[in-house]
């Protein structure tokens, strides 16, 4: 099961830090005990498999995850695990309430906005993003849409960024990226496709909503994101670091592993990275809880008005192999199950909101894993959705 799909995020950052790196032999990682509770509620149909979830944290910090915390929830009944280790230096617990960097789940929150803003009537999702951006949207792309945009099927490429490796990234993250100069740079290539062609999923789409955002409501897009979405639902530990490459409060550190020529493995240290460069694509930082918060009150209509919230679920039919809607993303499970999540990687981060439509079953986790942005879904990742959705 794949819940990523292709992305070019890419980071950087501003200062020096103090990192730390340790080189490892494949299995030295020592596991302390994981943490989990259950309760039940009431309502109707089969709780969670707690044994299954258990099983799934076991053995952290292993060479695919150092730490994960997982929140389920629905109709049957709620979970709450933790597992792994704070940092590999200390080897203490992880913290179960840790903020950690929510990647591309952003997006949900982005569409949110937009979506609000249609409702009010400040914004024509039909309507062509040049005529909210004229002096940022050239007329090569005079003709992609709002909806466009918010379901991946602009045509417009990927921006310039430095690195074409992890280690040529690492060095360049604390590079700061103006969204303006990106959409520049993306809008001054030549378009990938026709506009509502094909479906392409990349951060520039998000990257001229966050724009689009600010130059309809006069405010910036921080601000718009906590008046309209993080305060009325009490995300209290959400935020957007601006171009601080840290975590504020408490998190539990991130790291990728390196492969060295002598047989070790190097768990470097990628806490504190900057995101500059996804923004309104990717740059929040969260809890699980915050996250749980908003996945719930999005899919009862309390975010997003009826008539626009049937944006995230539509899927757009006449393009080939679509999967993604406006902030959302369609799956169905092996056993039939259709979930509609929202999943995120930065480097030492994976995270996933995932709900079925009726919300008898929700699923938002956090893997510290030690290869964010490798192909395929992280074996922890795995394990917790499949113990989530399997019935």
């Amino acid at each position: 099961m794949h819940l990523r799909t292709r992305t070019t995020a890419r980071t950087t950052a501003l200062a020096t830090v103090l990192t730390l790196t340790l080189a490892l032999p494949a299995g030295a990682l020592a596991a302390p005990a994981s943490t989990a509770s259950v309760s039940a509620v009431a309502g109707q149909g089969t709780g969670p498999d707690t044994e299954a979830l258990r099983a799934a944290l076991a053995g952290l910090p292993d060479a695919n995850a150092t730490a994960a915390l997982v929140r389920v929830g629905g109709t049957g009944g709620v979970w709450r695990g933790s597992a792994g280790v704070h940092d590999l230096a200390s080897g203490r617990s992880a913290e179960p309430h840790a903020r950690f960097r929510a990647g591309s789940t952003t997006k949900a929150v982005t569409a949110a906005v937009v979506l609000q803003l249609a409702a009010e009537g400040e914004v024509d999702l039909g309507r062509p993003a040049r005529q909210y951006l004229p002096d940022l949207i050239p007329a090569a792309y005079g003709h992609v849409t709002v909806r466009q945009l918010l379901n991946h099927t602009s045509g417009i490429p990927v921006a310039d960024v430095a690195g074409t490796n992890f280690e040529e990234w690492y060095a360049h993250r604390f590079d700061v990226h103006s969204p303006r100069e990106m959409v520049a740079s993306a809008t001054a290539k030549k378009r990938e496709f026709a506009p509502g062609t094909e479906q392409h999923y990349l951060n520039i789409n998000y990257t001229v909503l966050g724009l689009l955002i600010e130059r309809i409501t006069g405010h910036s897009y921080e601000r718009e994101t906590a008046r309209r979405v993080f305060a009325p639902l009490g995300m209290r530990n959400t935020y957007f670091p601006g171009t601080d490459p840290g975590i504020r409060g408490p998190h539990n550190h991130g790291y990728q592993a390196v492969a060295r020529a002598d047989g070790t493995t190097e768990y470097r240290d990628v806490t504190v990275w900057g995101t500059t460069d996804s923004w309104a694509a990717g740059a929040m930082i969260s809890t699980t809880a915050d996250l749980e918060r908003f996945l719930t009150a999005l899919f009862r209509g309390r975010v997003v008005p009826q008539p626009q919230l049937k944006e995230m679920f539509t899927v757009p039919a006449d393009v080939p192999g679509a999967t993604m809607s406006a902030g959302l993303q369609r799956y169905v499970t092996d056993g039939g199950t259709e979930l509609w999540l929202k999943s995120g990687g930065r480097w030492g981060y994976n995270s996933v909101i995932a709900a079925t439509r009726d919300l008898s079953r929700t699923l938002v986790y956090s893997v510290n894993s030690t290869d964010a942005k490798g192909q395929g879904m992280n074996p922890v990742a795995a394990r917790i959705v499949q113990a989530t959705f399997t019935r």
